[in-house]
């Protein structure tokens, strides 16, 4: 998950200095090389990671059936895990408490069978979901434990990162391939895509022109890979390779060297864990706008990353705050300029909010609507969970005529400047307003989110794909 993180009892590790970062091109596999100036300095090795490793979970409302969001322990070895890993050429699996084998290449990390240990973040009575007491609680925590991720998809995802990391470091050496997004930050959801962010060095790189270059080269690599399905190249501000692993099935979208995507995933997985509400808030909103055509940047909505922004958001400014600023109550933890092997262990000792305000998920839900309806101010308005409130809008050129402005906490750009048709901007506060009518007097989830939009099910094509590579996987 986190490159070259040190299995327990294994020593940890590092890639070897090399003083040029080696590439292979579609023509020559052996003596290609790459211009520009972040590949032909020395790229300082980082200290090996150690993951902070915890067991627990939260639990949910005792009302639950007793198979709905049940977690598979950690001492059960299923069948499908077991292949998983040798499809995947990692070493067999080990008793409890004996030590992992050291690898020989010390280039490439390796999975590790622990890795469900990394949900949740924090164990603590505060963090534990109370028993909902009215309908359309009970209907967002149904929703919340029955869509969730489970530790066997982070492993899944995370034995394709471990894959692909050890091809692309074929090509480029010193790098390091990181899970990013709703993956890690505890908002995933059961088959969620996943994003990967390949860190050549920790400095900013020219995304127009190096970014292009390396992803191309990188598409072209896919391309050679039986196992990868449509590598596709996406010129956007921030470009992406985006592709499928045929195996598990999961579609991935790989970026160079954005490295906010780091930060943020950790500052979100913080808020996701410090108060029991915000994670069933998050999903219930996601499902929403993903229903209703609002939650695709691609064409011209919200992007997720900006719904959980305003979810947030909103649970800072009630009068009784649910969870607080976190950039501002623990600075030291969320250094935009931390390093980034730094960034993942200042975070892990945050203990739960107490928060003074009870308001029930259900409560949140119609808030939240409301809000967004008739309570904010788009015209003038940036949403900062920075700040934990509202800022005046700029005429700075990133806010200027922006229909939706929400900040980014750590490079402060607008993460919602997809959405730039005032046709689109109508429609999602129509959505908001129509909803809130909806959902303010029969309190019934299914009444905005039908049933069959509350379970997460896995695309057909994905099946069946996926079931045909697994018997031919050149790793098996």
């Amino acid at each position: 998950m986190f490159p070259n993180s040190p299995n327990v009892g294994r020593p940890p590790f590092s890639p070897a200095l090399i003083s040029q970062q080696q590439i292979i091109n579609a023509l020559n596999f052996r003596n290609a090389s790459l211009s520009g100036t972040i590949l032909t300095s020395v790229i300082t090795p980082r200290p090996s990671v150690v993951w902070p490793l915890n067991s627990a979970c939260p639990t949910y409302s005792p009302g639950l059936p007793n198979n709905v969001g049940r977690k598979r322990r950690s001492d059960e070895r299923t069948s499908p895990y077991d292949v998983k890993r040798q499809r995947f050429q990692s070493p067999p699996s080990q008793p409890s408490g004996s030590s992992v084998p050291f690898v020989v290449d010390r280039r490439y990390s390796v999975p590790s069978p622990g890795i469900s240990s990394l949900l949740p973040l924090t164990d603590h009575p505060q963090n534990t979901l109370q028993v909902a007491r009215d309908k359309l609680s009970q209907q967002v925590l149904d929703l919340f434990c029955n869509c969730q991720q489970q530790s066997i998809d982070l492993e899944k995802k995370d034995l394709c990162r471990t894959q692909i990391q050890r091809e692309i470091q074929r090509i480029f050496p010193q790098t390091k391939l990181y899970l990013v997004g709703s993956s890690l930050n505890g908002f995933g959801t059961r088959y969620s895509d996943a994003d990967l962010c390949l860190v050549l060095k920790e400095e900013p790189i020219n995304q127009r022109n190096e970014a292009c270059h390396i992803l191309s080269l990188v598409q072209q690599l896919f391309y050679r890979l039986s196992y990868i399905d449509r590598p596709q190249l996406i010129r956007a501000k921030v470009p992406i390779v985006k592709f499928r692993d045929k195996v598990s099935g999961v579609e991935f979208d790989l970026n160079v060297n954005n490295v906010v995507g780091i930060r943020n995933t950790f500052l979100l997985r913080s808020y996701a864990y410090i108060e029991s509400r915000v994670r069933p808030l998050v999903l219930v909103v996601k499902k929403w706008a993903r229903y209703h055509g609002i939650n695709d940047a691609s064409r011209g909505t919200l992007s997720s990353y900006s719904l959980v922004l305003m979810v947030l958001h909103y649970l800072q400014i009630l009068p009784e705050p649910v969870i607080p600023s976190l950039q501002k109550e623990h600075p030291e933890c969320f250094e935009p300029t931390m390093q980034l092997q730094f960034v993942h262990r200042r975070g892990s000792n945050i203990t739960p909010y107490l928060s003074l305000n009870s308001s029930n998920l259900g409560d949140l839900l119609v808030g939240f609507l409301r809000y967004y309806a008739t309570e904010f101010d788009w015209n003038n308005s940036i949403i900062s969970i920075r700040e934990a409130k509202v800022i005046p809008k700029t005429n700075d050129v990133e806010w200027k005529n922006k229909y939706i402005c929400v900040e980014e906490p750590f490079d402060r750009t607008n993460t919602a400047r997809a959405v730039h048709e005032k046709c689109k901007f109508d429609m999602i506060k129509k959505e908001f307003l129509q909803s809130w009518h909806k959902l303010k007097d029969k309190r019934d989830l299914f009444n905005i989110l039908p049933a069959a939009a509350t379970t997460e099910y896995p695309s057909e094509s994905s099946k069946k794909n996926a079931s045909k590579q697994r018997s031919n996987h050149p790793y098996n």
